[in-house]
Formats: C-alpha cells, structure tokens, sequence
C-alpha cells in the first residue's frame, strides 16, 4: 500500500513537472548604443567614460544575450515563452535569433521598460538592475513559474523542471551566513565610509530583513527561479516596499535585490526547496590556468548545469578568444559578430 501510494505520488509529481508552464525571462541592456550613453549620462553628475572598460564594465555588453537565449534554447526544452526586458533596444541578431526560436516552437519576444513600469512611469528612466527587477513580474502574459537570467548567465547542460521548480515551489540553490553587522571582526573593523557603501551584499542583506530574518540565504549568480504570485501577494500588501526599490534610478543604499526578498518570503511561508549544491560554473577571473581548469571541469561533469562569465569584455584577449570558441562548440554555433 506504501510503495502505491509512493509511485501515485510520483507520477502525481511528473506530471505537474509536464504540464507546468515555465517562461524565461533575461534582462539586457547594450552600453554601445550612442543614444541609451547620452541617456543615461544626462542623469548623472559624474559621466561615464566609455573608453574606460574598468569604469563601464557594469552597463557594458558584448551581446552575451545571445548566448544566453541559445543556451535556453538548447539545454531548456521545456521553455517554451523567452522575455528580454530592454529599454527601446533590440540584439544583434535579434530577427535570426526569433526565428530559430520558433522553428523550436518557442516565443521569443522583447519587453521595453514602459511596458513593466506601466502605471509607473514616473520612475523611468531608470538604469538600476534592481529596480528592473523589480517589475519583471509585471510583463503581460508572463507565466506563474518563470526562471530570470542575468544576460551573463548560461545553461551548459540540459536541465529538467526540477532543476527549477519541484511540486510547484522554486528550488533555490544556497546557504545561509550571518549578516555582516552580526560578524565581530567585521563590525569592529567596517570604517563609516565603508558602511555606507552600496554594495550587491547589502542588498541582499536587507531583503532578508524585510522578510523578517536575522540571517541571510545567499544566492549565487545562477538562473533565479520564481512565482509570479509570490510577487504579486507581496507588493500588493506592502506597495512601500515596492516603491522604495523602484524609485531610484541608480543603485541606492536603501535597496533590496528584490529575487532574494521573494527568495526570503518563499523560505519563511515554507513554500521552497534549499539545495546547497549550486551546479554552477563561475568565472570571474581570467587568469590562464583558473580558465582552463574551470573549462575543462565543464566540459566533463555533466551535473554542471550553470556559467557565469562575470565581466567577460574584461578579459585579456586570448581568454576572451578561449572561451568564446568553447562556447561555439557547446552550442554548434558562431559567434561571429563578436
């Protein structure tokens, strides 16, 4: 009677992996367009030099949007809608790019800002990573279950539902630490200046505050799964917290990373799955030897499902040439135009 009862619910489970939708979703910005860089230097005191990769490097892309939406496409089957949020931007490739998505049967479609600020407009434009994702839940005809992406972020091997979502509820890929403030030698040790830096931690750190926890699950930079719902329960309860986030064109102090505020909000209604195991490949530094080596464990362990190239426009060109070609091979494709 057990075992019955252990392979109904099994079945139960694999079926609402195969009937559950799931979207994709991708934000992207392209830093080479002379119109967006007059834009966006007209809101700040200090203006960007474009010239200087060190100081660009967190608006530049190298259209690694469109290895991104190849991976999907490749190694996420199941994904049949793929949004990417820009701000009146549109890929290179683009046209190619949606066609070979529907010759795969899958939606491919961009999303401008005034479509998800809609009602919000006030607040655009904005150039604030965090305030964007804020809103993702907002583009019409987005699924319940859908998976963000940072446009840095690619799947490497085929990935399942479950990799995502199991019974319904995000599986978030961890743990926890200790808030810094609750760290002795760092409190000791954290200068004013330093304290009021705006930082991607802090961020973290206080979305798990508004959730109400004196410790935080740190995520890492792999594909963040969601529920439409969840966002939608929450922000309209608590429309301060949604403002507070929205209203700041540039990263501020008082923000949250909103994906871990709903991460914090899933884990505390016990509607979530922790894994500790990350599945992730990270690359951050492009030294010779770390390159190789992260490549070559790719390249083998099949329960890899994730990269991140952190700041690949960085990377001195011989890396740059390295990884590139890798990814060709990994997805049959050319990535000429780079």
């Amino acid at each position: 009677m057990l075992l019955e009862s252990m392979m109904w619910r099994y079945k139960e489970l694999r079926n609402f992996d195969f009937d559950m939708q799931i979207d994709a979703v991708i934000t992207w910005v392209d830093s080479s367009d002379e119109v967006w860089r007059n834009k966006i230097n007209q809101y700040l005191d200090k203006k960007i030099d474009w010239s200087n990769k060190k100081e660009s490097t967190r608006y530049n892309s190298i259209n690694e949007i469109e290895i991104s939406i190849l991976s999907i496409l490749k190694f996420a089957v199941f994904i049949k809608n793929i949004y990417v949020v820009t701000d009146n931007q549109q890929p290179h490739n683009f046209l190619k790019l949606k066609q070979k998505a529907k010759d795969q049967g899958v939606n491919l479609e961009l999303v401008d800002h005034t479509v998800i600020f809609k009602g919000y407009e006030e607040y655009l434009p904005t150039f604030n990573s965090q305030t964007i994702e804020t809103m993702l839940y907002r583009i019409p005809k987005l699924s319940e279950h859908f998976v963000y992406f940072n446009d840095d972020m690619f799947l490497i091997n085929e990935t399942k539902p479950s990799d995502f979502f199991i019974d319904g509820f995000p599986v978030l890929r961890g743990g926890w630490i200790k808030f810094n403030e609750n760290i002795f030698y760092k409190r000791i040790f954290t200068t004013k200046e330093k304290a009021n830096r705006v930082t991607h931690k802090k961020a973290k750190e206080k979305g798990a505050k508004l959730a109400g926890f004196n410790k935080n699950y740190n995520f890492h930079h792999t594909p963040y799964p969601l529920r439409k719902s969840t966002f939608e329960k929450i922000f309209s309860e608590n429309k301060d917290i949604l403002l507070l986030n929205i209203k700041h064109k540039f990263r501020h102090i008082d923000q949250y990373v909103p994906q871990g505020f709903i991460n914090h909000i899933e884990i505390k209604n016990n509607t979530s799955f922790l894994k500790k195991d990350l599945a992730l490949i990270y690359i951050q530094s492009y030294r010779w030897f770390k390159v190789k080596k992260k490549l070559w464990s790719a390249k083998r362990n099949k329960k890899k499902l994730f990269m991140c190239l952190q700041s690949l426009e960085t990377a001195p060109k011989s890396m740059f040439d390295l990884i590139i070609n890798w990814l060709n091979q990994k997805f049959n494709s050319s990535f000429s135009e780079y």
